[in-house]
């Protein structure tokens, strides 16, 4: 899935942009509840943490629940962008409305919070679940008719103008789903690398004044002894 994903987002990057996709060395395999989640942003930050080292202009976290985005903002001298919020808010360009469909419907609550942090709450008209786990995406064969079947549901059920895509597994899906469905479809890994190749041309990065500054220095104890600053 992570070449997958780095596929995906080399095929919008622009020459001269270079996009390296990791998958952190610790961590749970996939993120498909909180638990899962909160696990995975030491190894998140991990990452982040060696790309400032190699000099990287911007970050794409390339899950939907967008875990770790704020510390990783912290650590980051350039734009970091998550998909879910990167796939919104290009949603919100499409229309008067947009439907999310997701993996497990366990993780519908965690979309919501999202919609309402980015002041999209108002124009996310559903969230829908295809009930197929993270890592069955690429391993079950009718798993895109399933999503495509999900994805029309939701738009006649939430006359929704868009759908966006609610994880990275999915994100070469879009246009086929596209174009059985009828309306726009939006792949948040593609979204979010052309909003951090955006900002970086600009010259823009993550205000540093206040809460998105440099972490205090500290002593981290046991398994997080080495994440001190």
């Amino acid at each position: 899935m992570t070449a997958l994903v780095e596929r995906s987002a080399k095929a919008v990057a622009a020459p001269g942009t270079t996009v390296v996709a990791v998958s952190p060395e610790m961590g749970p395999e996939s993120i498909e509840s909180h638990y899962d989640e909160a696990l995975s942003v030491p190894g998140l930050l991990t990452e982040i943490a060696s790309g400032e080292v190699s000099g990287v202009d911007g970050y794409v976290v390339a899950c939907f629940g967008d875990p770790g985005l704020d510390a990783a903002r912290e650590l980051a001298r350039g734009p970091v962008a998550g998909i879910a919020e990167a796939a919104m808010r290009t949603a919100a360009y499409l229309g008067r409305g947009f439907t999310v469909v997701t993996t497990l419907s366990r993780t519908r609550g965690r979309t919501w919070e999202l919609a309402e942090r980015y002041g999209m709450r108002g124009l996310c008209r559903g969230v829908h679940a295809c009930d197929i786990p993270v890592l069955e995406l690429e391993r079950d064969p009718g798993a895109l008719d399933v999503v495509t079947a999900a994805c029309a549901r939701a738009v006649e059920e939430d006359e929704a103008d868009a759908v966006v895509l609610g994880c990275a597994g999915m994100t070469d899906w879009a246009p086929a789903i596209s174009a059985a469905i009828g309306v726009p479809v939006v792949d948040g890994v593609q979204s979010a690398v052309l909003t951090v190749q955006a900002l970086v041309e600009m010259g823009l990065r993550t205000g540093k004044r206040d809460e998105f500054a440099d972490p205090l220095p500290k002593r981290y104890t046991g398994l997080l002894r080495d994440f001190g600053h």
